[in-house]
């Protein structure tokens, strides 16, 4: 239950560092130099969901693999919401078309960022807090 409740956490506070840079590449104007339609409104409605949803993507991290290499281990299990995001949430859910290239060409690109800062800051967490 311990470990269960580390990774959900974790998963939180890269849910929370995931938002917070898709925030600022919007309000920098960093997503909309590589020609890409992302650029939410840092609200209470938006960055609940996500930090939650991070937390549950959280729970990836107690597959019993690669525990020396928390660095390697959240660069690939942020592989996963990325394929989801994607490959569904993109295109049957929010109908962005195919890896959300309705919001532009770099999308696939900066999802792929955007879910490595979810791992990294996620398995730092969770070595943190061990």
């Amino acid at each position: 239950m311990k470990n269960l409740m580390i990774c959900f956490s974790a998963g939180c506070i890269g849910g929370l560092a995931n938002s917070l840079v898709v925030w600022q590449f919007g309000e920098n104007g960093v997503a909309q130099w590589l020609g890409v339609s992302i650029a939410p409104a840092l609200t209470p409605s938006w960055l609940y969901p996500r930090i939650v949803w991070g937390g549950i993507w959280g729970l990836v991290f107690i597959l019993p693999f690669l525990k020396s290499r928390y660095m390697l281990k959240g660069s690939l299990l942020s592989l996963f919401p990325t394929a989801v995001q994607l490959f569904y949430i993109f295109p049957y859910v929010s109908g962005k078309g195919f890896a959300g290239m309705d919001l532009g060409m770099w999308t696939p690109g900066l999802v792929v960022v955007y879910n490595w800062v979810w791992g990294i800051v996620t398995a730092v967490s969770i070595r943190f807090s061990r």
